[in-house]
């Protein structure tokens, strides 16, 4: 059996004046993966992010979920279009509960729904990624691992096919990402693809089925964790010449 690409990149650029971020990216992602998005810091990741979602405009590529392109249409298309994301820097509504923070998502998603079944799956949702005690909470007055528990049960509210994360294990002590791994392979076990972008090397052997590296907004890597994490180019990219020579 055939499997399905749910997620087709190509080339994806983006120019910032004289820098080019994303240069002619390419990528595809079959569904019920786990994809890891990696590079070292500056690299385009987060971009690449930007350009899938809508917060940036491209400047010239496509970006096709399930056949349909994403390329050109506004955050709020993309998310009815069943994709949903988290933000490196950590975006929650503080004045409000996490469960308010969490129907928002299930209200405005890709299925919209009335109130009562919008609080039934916040609160599933709430205990899922372990903040069921904290429900009235302030959003503004959680700890910086708790808003980033928030921020996924609310993107996963949407009821995403694709769930983008950037950075979502960074900061997270050792027992926590234990926890934030087996919630990530939760998510994919319940039939949502992730394409994640990571730092923490260990999280990406264990979790994602494959990999592309990107280095100065190219791409220069493509295929199995561990086959692209032993490629010499990769290495240095991300220790430099003289160190990977001495690696």
């Amino acid at each position: 059996m055939n499997a399905t690409m749910l997620l087709e990149v190509d080339g994806l650029s983006k120019r910032f004046g004289g820098l080019q971020a994303v240069n002619q990216v390419g990528f595809g992602i079959e569904e019920g993966q786990i994809y890891g998005l990696i590079g070292p810091n500056g690299s385009g990741k987060t971009t690449v992010m930007n350009l899938l979602t809508g917060e940036l405009p491209a400047d010239s590529g496509t970006a096709r979920l399930a056949g349909d392109n994403l390329i050109g249409r506004k955050p709020h298309e993309i998310n009815r279009r069943r994709v949903a994301r988290t933000f490196q820097l950590v975006r929650v509504l503080g004045g409000m509960s996490v469960r308010e923070n969490v129907m928002l998502g299930r209200l405005y998603g890709a299925e919209p729904t009335g109130k009562g079944a919008a609080m039934q799956d916040a609160e599933q949702l709430i205990e899922e990624v372990g903040l069921g005690n904290l429900a009235e909470q302030p959003a503004g007055q959680l700890t910086y691992i708790d808003q980033k528990r928030l921020e996924l049960a609310r993107a996963l509210a949407t009821r995403p096919r694709l769930l983008l994360l950037d950075e979502w294990l960074a900061g997270l002590n050792p027992t926590e990402l234990q926890v934030g791994m087996q919630l990530i392979e939760s998510i994919r076990d319940r039939g949502v693809t992730v394409l994640m972008v990571e730092h923490v090397m260990h999280a990406i052997r264990r979790l994602c089925d494959r990999v592309v590296v990107m280095n100065a907004g190219n791409r220069i890597a493509e295929g199995l964790p561990e086959e692209v994490l032993a490629d010499p180019e990769v290495v240095r990219a991300y220790l430099g010449e003289e160190e990977a020579a001495d690696a």
